[in-house]
């Protein structure tokens, strides 16, 4: 199975992609490959129609595409800025949604997550992604929110909190139960 992982971020100092890495790490097996993205390896000048028709769609947008068509399971977890996506992650989702007969997630299945430093743990952000997803192609699965994220995490170690966690694996059981079933 190959999994694709990333965070709707371009900050270099992400704490969703610290939580994506260490998600991803409970579904590490013998059968599984993990890729994990930096979105700052497709930054592409910011989408609109009429740069469309001058340029075409860039080919980082295709490259991005082909990582989501290879991947069997999608792990993302979201940057709330504002209450809403990151710019770069909504750049770049709006350009693979130019590729013409495709859905930007084309029917893979996803686990949605956020994190922020405040109370909410990125909530807003992460509700827009779970409505959206599906209109976009994913399946969502689940999705988890970790709120407070330097007081609920740790480096190495993941989420710490006790009650965060025990939530969190047991989204991650069900989602690999789920994947069992597909993938067998």
């Amino acid at each position: 199975m190959n999994i694709l992982a990333f965070a709707a971020s371009n900050s270099a100092q992400s704490i969703n992609k610290q939580l994506v890495t260490s998600v991803s790490k409970y579904y590490k097996a013998s059968d599984v490959i993990i890729e994990i993205l930096d979105l700052n390896d497709f930054d592409m000048v910011l989408f609109s129609k009429e740069r469309e028709k001058a340029s075409g769609i860039p080919s980082l947008a295709y490259a991005f595409a082909e990582k989501i068509d290879r991947a069997d399971f999608i792990l993302i977890s979201f940057a709330e800025n504002n209450g809403n996506y990151n710019a770069a992650y909504k750049n770049i989702i709006d350009w693979v949604s130019r590729i013409p007969n495709r859905k930007i997630f084309n029917g893979k299945p996803a686990f949605l997550m956020a994190t922020s430093p405040g109370k909410r743990g990125g909530q807003s952000v992460l509700e827009i992604a779970v409505n959206r997803l599906p209109f976009d192609g994913a399946e969502v699965l689940e999705n988890f929110s970790l709120p407070e994220f330097s007081q609920n995490f740790e480096e190495g170690k993941g989420v710490t909190n006790v009650l965060f966690r025990s939530q969190l694996e047991a989204k991650v059981r069900k989602t690999k139960k789920i994947l069992k079933q597909k993938f067998e």
